[in-house]
């Protein structure tokens, strides 16, 4: 996490002094041909250079611009979980980052059964399969082929995409972006002189965004191209489940209790303030690489830490909880919390998926 933290310091400017700006200029160096391969890919795509393909059934796609977490994860399960309210089969296309599995597509779930562990399907996929029952979940790189065997095999009404604002290889019909409410756009820079995967004009691709982890009340930021409407949406931990499964519980739960939180996450950092926000005591935090594997080593130095701060007790995310499960017994008591994305204005969001999934779509293929 040093080299991650070092770097967000140089490119949001934090991280000033001689060093510090000699390596923000050839960051912007390497940033320019990047951007410009991103704008040529684009136009590819756009103009039918590039071919994109369609899936028989309508696609939702949920994706964001920056690195790091904008809330994709809780996003697709709010997006799901209300399509499945109304009976509508839907399938997941990820790409199942993470994970072991190296074959060209595989069913995660068929919306009954899990026929893959998080360590081979990816956490994020294997948690919404576990989370909502019904959601059939496909993991594969090409997510049109995941989306083909989804057809053959599973005979879905619709596709929720997943992480698939840059996977121009699909078509979709509702193409959502997420954006970090406290800092949009980052520096304006692509990756490596900033958090940008494309560069700004992307943004004209998407049908709504969303901005994620804004305060309540709080007025929604004037971002993206004219015409396109703009939401926004509160990330709140919600309470704890015991890693075994059960109720969520409030969080004073676990008040008066010395807690020790880790997590593999993308700016686990927000995570702990979250914990502190809502009244825990955090005697010790551990914050480990994106998509951490909990190996042996990992887990003692998890216990480790949690003897030498006296905790009596281990905070997570539910990210992480789904790769820990054969380690119970070594780690103890086990507290996961709940994550959950609240829209200040649902009523759009789910007038333009209910406008989507009542589509006929025709592939011509």
């Amino acid at each position: 996490m040093k080299g991650e933290e070092f770097w967000r310091g140089v490119v949001s400017g934090e991280r000033r002094g001689v060093v510090g700006s000699l390596l923000l200029l050839f960051l912007k160096g390497l940033s320019l041909p990047y951007a410009l391969l991103l704008r040529l890919r684009s136009w590819g795509y756009a103009s039918g250079l590039l071919r994109s393909r369609r899936l028989n059934y309508p696609v939702i796609s949920v994706g964001n611009l920056a690195v790091g977490g904008t809330g994709k994860t809780p996003m697709a399960e709010l997006i799901a979980r209300y399509l499945l309210s109304r009976g509508v089969r839907v399938v997941l296309l990820s790409r199942g980052y993470g994970g072991s599995y190296s074959g060209s597509s595989s069913i995660v779930s068929d919306g009954k059964s899990i026929f893959m562990t998080a360590a081979e399907a990816g956490d994020e996929p294997y948690l919404l399969a576990r989370e909502l029952p019904g959601l059939m979940v496909v993991v594969g790189r090409d997510r049109h082929m995941a989306g083909l065997l989804a057809q053959r095999e599973l005979h879905p009404d619709c596709f929720l995409l997943d992480d698939g604002f840059q996977h121009l290889r699909v078509q979709r019909e509702l193409n959502i972006l997420l954006l970090d409410c406290r800092s949009p756009l980052g520096n304006g820079w692509t990756l490596p002189a900033g958090p940008l995967r494309e560069p700004l004009s992307a943004m004209g691709r998407a049908d709504l965004i969303v901005l994620t982890r804004c305060e309540a009340g709080g007025a929604v930021s004037d971002v993206g191209p004219a015409g396109i409407p703009v939401l926004s949406a509160m990330h709140k931990l919600s309470g704890v489940v015991p890693l075994d499964g059960g109720p969520c519980l409030s969080f004073s739960t676990l008040y008066g209790e010395r807690v020790m939180a880790f997590a593999g996450i993308a700016q686990p950092e927000r995570f702990f303030s979250a914990l502190t926000e809502a009244g825990l005591n955090l005697a010790g935090i551990l914050s480990l690489p994106d998509h951490a594997l909990y190996d042996d080593r990992t887990i003692a130095g998890i216990v480790r830490i949690f003897r030498s701060t006296g905790a009596t007790c281990l905070v997570t995310t539910g990210k992480d909880a789904v790769k820990l499960e054969p380690r119970r017994r070594q780690l103890g008591r086990v507290w996961v919390a709940k994550l959950e994305i609240v829209l200040e204005n649902s009523t759009l969001l789910m007038s333009m998926v209910d406008e989507v999934t009542a589509r006929k779509v025709q592939t011509g293929e």
